[in-house]
């Protein structure tokens, strides 16, 4: 049950009320916005919430169980709030959103609705449209490992025991050219080998993509420059002379694992794990079957 405050209470309870919803979104970098559906721009303390977006919500689902609920939000895309390379960076994507009820009339008097995360991102002529994700969302998902061949560790990190930032493993660059938003031609890693950055990820220091991690498909060594093949293109264009990091790749085998990088001994995969093969195999006579060990 909401404890709902006395004074915005009362007004509720007058019939002929003056109510706007407000939301707070906080990025995972930090930055934070605040918006309402209202036709003037509300304050409350030192937090504007701007009305020039024109933002507006669906109708709201919630349940007593853990159902997650459901909830969109739209808006008019705004190069001074929320811009369209922001949006399409991803810069929005995993935010939090705090959606409020205030008497506009008097902000001080406000009720928190709910807290959500940013979901799916629509897009269409000039407009936005996010999908607002409920706590529970996050608990619809797998959780724990599982026994495989490949390491689950993530490359660099605490699992791993790599020191990924090291020159050894992470090179900084500019691009020189690109071929559509999936291949970037980039310049100072010639002494890394063919492959080096093949499964690794290529980051954006500079441009509007400033803060972008991409996947890396394939990295090959051309007149003396990297080029990479990216997993899916780009959101935007990227222009010569835009400054990138390309970090190492790692195919998660063992073989990788002990022979690139000497870390066998961080392995976080089953590589003498029998297979399929073994795990179905029935009892019979000859063949290999003398009685000594059939997996080591």
């Amino acid at each position: 049950m909401r404890a709902i405050p006395p004074a915005l209470a009362s007004h509720l309870a007058q019939g002929a009320t003056t109510l706007a919803t407000l939301w707070r979104l906080t990025r995972r970098d930090g930055t934070r916005l605040g918006f309402t559906d209202h036709d003037r721009d509300i304050v409350i303390g030192e937090e504007t919430f701007a009305a020039a977006t024109g933002f507006d919500r669906s109708a709201a689902s919630a349940s007593s169980d853990f159902a997650p609920g459901d909830e969109d939000v739209a808006g008019v895309i705004d190069a001074a709030a929320l811009s369209e390379e922001d949006l399409l960076a991803g810069r929005w994507d995993g935010a939090r959103v705090d959606v409020l009820l205030a008497d506009w009339t008097a902000p001080e008097n406000h009720l928190p609705l709910r807290t959500a995360t940013i979901g799916e991102v629509t897009r269409r002529d000039g407009a936005f449209r996010a999908e607002l994700r409920g706590p529970a969302h996050a608990l619809d998902r797998i959780g724990g490992r599982l026994f495989g061949r490949g390491c689950d560790a993530r490359f660099g990190d605490a699992r791993c025991g790599i020191d990924a930032a090291s020159d050894l493993y992470t090179g900084d660059g500019v691009v020189t050219a690109t071929a559509g938003r999936a291949v970037l031609s980039v310049s100072a890693l010639d002494t890394y080998p063919d492959g080096w950055f093949t499964s690794g990820e290529l980051r954006f220091l500079g441009g509007p993509l400033t803060g972008l991690v991409a996947g890396i498909d394939r990295h090959e060594t051309t007149d003396g420059d990297a080029r990479v093949t990216l997993w899916r293109g780009l959101p935007l264009a990227v222009a010569d002379g835009t400054a990138v990091s390309l970090v190492a790749g790692c195919d998660k085998r063992f073989a990788t694992c002990a022979g690139r990088f000497a870390n066998a001994i961080n392995f976080r995969g089953f590589p003498h794990m029998p297979g399929n093969d073994f795990a179905f195999a029935y009892a019979r006579s000859g063949g290999d079957n003398d009685g000594g060990v059939l997996f080591e």
